[in-house]
């Protein structure tokens, strides 16, 4: 099985779009994201210096434009047409994995990328904050340590790698007295993002988003917020906006890779970031960093050999599917009950937590596809729903 997944804010280096523009395909694509969002993200990704790019309202709509541009030239369609892959993104690049499951399409999701910057940038501009990385150390140490001075786990990467997050004077403390085994290191960024300080951006793209169009994903899509399989596109959404205030559960988007069976992942340029991560959270994984037009060759090998081909347990519109792997607790629900988009059709208790299975759409539950008590994997269909005819008007 291959996973595809798209880097956060922070990956983006200048000049990183111009060995793509040398491929036709790629370039009218990035000349389109350009018309779409009304930024001239060609002229600041080729020559745009590292503090011009850094800017938050630039990087975020600039890094979703590059993965979106680029993941054709993977000839990996069978991953989001389908459903054979998973797909995934860090913090802003969830915008672009989204698009490539098509729960968005690639010009909503440039736009909600452009608003979200924005908003973003402004939020962060109204509070001295920032984030560090917090590296090493002991688990529940750091945890405590992050309390004490007022601090978010903003991302929670991997083992022995946290970001905290929060006011300048707060992470300055937490340098000075860093928790036993562990480095803090100051990241170059302009807030405190995925913390409440980004509260205001949140309220803001949630009204911008509420008539955005959706579909519901036709491959495995991750959600940062908890690592799940996210089956509804009005949930893909809602999370889109959350994440903005939320903590980024990278390491629990791994964790479900893994337990998935995920035996390649490639990264979308900017590539680095998250295969460094895969290395060393998911061993055995083969794990590939797209950089350059000269990767592309061994990425479509690996697309060639990993993608799966599409099988009756891919989940559908049709099925309710559990979110993470777990043990499935049924809603007490008898076959040939109706149920109402957005009803609860049971529970998957976890080491994680309990995640709730929602149906998608409203219909008929017909069969019971897990039963309480039985494991269940992430993505697995638990129930199959028949669709409730629309009225016919006389």
């Amino acid at each position: 099985m291959l996973a595809l997944v798209s880097p956060g804010q922070g990956a983006q280096t200048p000049g990183m779009l111009a060995p793509w523009l040398e491929l036709p395909a790629v370039a009218e694509r990035l000349r389109w994201a350009c018309a779409v969002t009304g930024i001239d993200l060609i002229l600041l990704g080729t020559s745009g210096s590292a503090e011009e790019i850094r800017d938050t309202a630039v990087a975020q709509p600039l890094l979703v434009a590059m993965a979106l541009a680029v993941a054709p030239e993977l000839n990996a369609a069978e991953i989001s047409a389908q459903s054979t892959g998973v797909l995934a993104g860090h913090s802003v690049g969830e915008y672009a994995a989204a698009a490539l499951a098509g729960a968005l399409s690639r010009e909503t999701a440039l736009v909600l990328v452009r608003e979200r910057g924005r908003l973003m940038a402004e939020a962060a501009a109204a509070t001295p904050t920032g984030m560090s990385a917090v590296l090493g150390g002991d688990t529940d140490a750091v945890a405590q340590a992050l309390q004490l001075h007022g601090l978010v786990a903003a991302n929670v990467n991997t083992t022995g790698q946290v970001v905290a997050a929060g006011p300048l004077e707060a992470l300055a403390a937490l340098s000075a007295a860093a928790p036993d085994g562990a480095r803090v290191r100051s990241l170059d960024v302009a807030g405190a993002f995925h913390t409440p300080f980004m509260e205001s951006a949140r309220v803001a793209l949630a009204d911008i988003a509420a008539a955005a169009p959706y579909a519901d994903p036709r491959a495995r899509l991750l959600g940062n917020g908890d690592g799940g399989v996210v089956s509804s596109g009005a949930d893909v959404l809602r999370r889109l906006v959350t994440q903005v205030a939320q903590p980024v559960r990278w390491d629990l988007c791994m964790q479900t890779m893994t337990d998935l069976g995920v035996t390649a992942l490639i990264e979308l340029p900017p590539a680095g970031t998250l295969v460094g991560l895969a290395r060393r959270a998911m061993p055995g994984v083969q794990a590939f960093a797209v950089k350059t037009p000269d990767d592309l060759a061994e990425a479509r090998a690996i697309v060639a050999a990993h993608a799966e081909l599409p099988s009756e347990h891919a989940p559908s519109w049709r099925l309710a599917v559990a979110p993470v792997a777990g043990t499935f607790r049924p809603r007490e629900v008898g076959t040939g009950d109706q149920l109402a988009a957005g009803d609860i059709v049971g529970t998957v208790e976890s080491n994680r937590s309990e995640a709730t299975i929602e149906a998608v759409h409203d219909g008929v539950l017909l069969e019971w596809l897990a039963h309480d008590g039985d494991p269940v994997a992430p993505g697995q269909p638990v129930a199959r729903l028949h669709p409730v005819p629309e009225p016919v008007a006389l």
